[in-house]
């Protein structure tokens, strides 16, 4: 169940829009400005583009329009080219004193042979939504598709600390501060460095720490792995980051190799044998390699929907164990109140129940999704009617869990869930589970029903074999109790180490020793060594006498 909060409430007249759009149409040719202005969409209109030989047309927020009927002529081109300033390195220029922008598209020969007329514009109050986070003083990375509002909330956000800290914009394309030498009154009393040339952007933040004493300091579009360098020294000497990269989710942006290393990157570790039994994964897997550049990382879904991760850090490390962390989702009503909605977490699995959970054993950790993970929240469903399951559970149980078994003995899972006196039932159906349960073999093998479970979010736990032990260890794991212990488990635990080590010799191991044992139980693990071909002795006197198990 996801908790909801709501923390303000913000309608559209709180909202100042700026856009300057009179200069923007000054300078198109007349017939494609008035065909602009007869479409009446101007608050979501986004670009107008005008490519040699093609119509011309306007891109708004949910469709795009053709202006005219007629091609757009060199003449159209020149007559947008004249009435703004000058193109740089990256091809784009703007307007004095606003945010448009306007990038060219060149042939191979350097001549100009399109145009995207991009509209700017301040949008005062963006940053509601996210004011407690940018006043935090943590480090902030804004994420998104192109249009999708990052700029907009970027200025915003310099405009806002400004007021009472010390902020440096450093802006490639003008994009913030708009073109010319005197900033767009957007950005407010933070200050603006321009940047000569895109390659050079990692070297003008530097100078800006180095120079100017900034609190904050801003950067639009992180793109290249110098600019990610600069922007981890600038953190490190405590100075707050707030910057826009491009990219959907922070799953994309780690397997960025570019951008990975601003959420701490990732890089592969080979682990010892033993360390990787204990933890029950394989030999190769992927950890973070250094704290986040940035802290807390936004999604900007939509224009009114945002996700946010707070702990940049956690979240990654939780997504590279292969249990991903929900973000916090943030979004405006239809009245303009904000809601803040968490999800609730279940406790991340300890090393003990690692091997025999599934999840995170035998798949890369970027496979999974977070739609529809029920191991992170309570799903709200229909009511289950007690035919669809094969146990009864008291009324009075505080949470019961519902477990699908696949290959493993239902009667012995009965009979244990009796004994132990656990609040669990088992489902027929797997869309009734909130818990996969089946036996290493059959997740190896990967047959449909787990593959299923996975894709629907389901926990999966993997047993090693349809014992008893093996059983109530997995029934103390999913319900933190204490396993119990008796004849039975002890005898089924003895033979199941005599199992793996054999195992692990036809692996390549020497030999493996197993624990003290009575006489009946050793002369079992001899027999089954036999079958595996290797050999076995006996070692030590009673009561630690021990088996080995090796090859010739």
């Amino acid at each position: 169940m996801r908790g909801e909060v709501i923390r303000k409430k913000m309608t559209s007249k709180h909202q100042k829009i700026t856009d300057d759009l009179d200069a923007m149409l000054s300078i198109l040719p007349p017939d494609i400005a008035q065909a602009v202005q007869s479409e009446d969409n101007f608050d979501n209109l986004l670009e107008i583009i005008l490519d040699l030989g093609r119509k011309p047309a306007a891109r708004f927020t949910d469709s795009e329009v053709v202006l005219l009927p007629r091609d757009v002529t060199q003449y159209d081109l020149d007559y947008v080219t004249e009435r703004i300033g000058s193109f740089d390195a990256d091809n784009r220029a703007g307007l004095e004193r606003t945010l448009h922008r306007i990038s060219a598209i060149r042939n191979r020969r350097g001549d100009i042979v399109g145009l995207t007329c991009r509209v700017g514009r301040a949008v005062y109050g963006t940053i509601d939504i996210i004011t407690d986070l940018v006043n935090s003083g943590e480090s902030i990375l804004l994420l998104g598709k192109p249009g999708v509002g990052k700029t907009t909330m970027l200025r915003e956000a310099a405009r806002i600390l400004a007021e009472t800290k010390r902020v440096v914009i450093v802006d490639t394309s003008n994009e913030i501060g708009g073109d010319g030498d005197v900033p767009h009154p957007a950005v407010g009393r933070a200050r603006r460095m321009q940047v000569p040339k895109p390659s050079l952007q990692h070297e003008v933040m530097i100078e800006a720490v180095e120079n100017h004493n900034p609190e904050v300091i801003v950067i639009d579009e992180i793109g290249r792995e110098l600019e990610a360098q600069a922007a981890r020294t600038i953190a490190e000497r405590g100075v707050q980051l707030i910057g826009t990269a491009h990219g959907n989710a922070l799953e994309n942006l780690l397997l960025n190799p570019t951008l990975s290393d601003l959420v701490g990157g990732i890089e592969s570790v080979t682990l010892s044998d033993d360390e990787a039994r204990r933890r029950g994964t394989q030999k190769t897997v992927l950890e973070r390699r250094a704290p986040p550049t940035f802290t807390v990382l936004v999604e900007i879904q939509s224009r009114q929907h945002l996700a946010v991760y707070t702990d940049v850090a956690a979240a990654v490390d939780a997504l590279l164990r292969g249990y991903p962390t929900p973000p916090e989702e943030r979004f405006w009503d239809e009245e303009g109140k904000i809601h803040i909605q968490r999800a609730e977490m279940k406790p991340a699995p300890t090393v003990n129940q690692s091997l025999r959970r599934g999840n995170s054993m035998e798949k890369t950790p970027f496979q999974r999704g977070l739609s529809n993970d029920k191991s992170t929240r309570k799903i709200t469903s229909e009511p289950l009617l007690e035919a669809d399951f094969e146990t009864h559970v008291p009324a009075h149980a505080v949470e019961v869990k519902n477990i699908y078994a696949f290959g493993v003995a239902r009667n012995r899972l009965l009979q244990v869930i009796k004994n132990m006196s656990v609040p669990a039932r088992l489902v027929r159906n797997l869309e009734d589970a909130d818990t996969f349960v089946t036996q290493r073999r059959y997740y190896r093998e990967r047959l449909q029903p787990v593959i299923q479970a996975e894709e629907m979010g389901i926990p999966v736990f993997v047993i090693k074999s349809n014992s008893v032990n093996q059983i109530e260890q997995f029934l103390a794991d999913l319900f933190m109790v204490p396993a119990p212990h008796n004849m039975i488990s002890q005898h089924s635990e003895a033979m199941e180490q005599a199992e793996d080590a054999i195992q692990m010799v036809l692996a390549g191991e020497k030999y493996v020793d197993l624990r003290p044992a009575s006489a009946n139980i050793r002369r079992e693990q001899h027999q089954l060594a036999q079958k595996a071909s290797l050999i076995s002795q006996s070692f030590g006197t009673e009561p630690n006498r021990f088996v080995r198990i090796f090859r010739d």
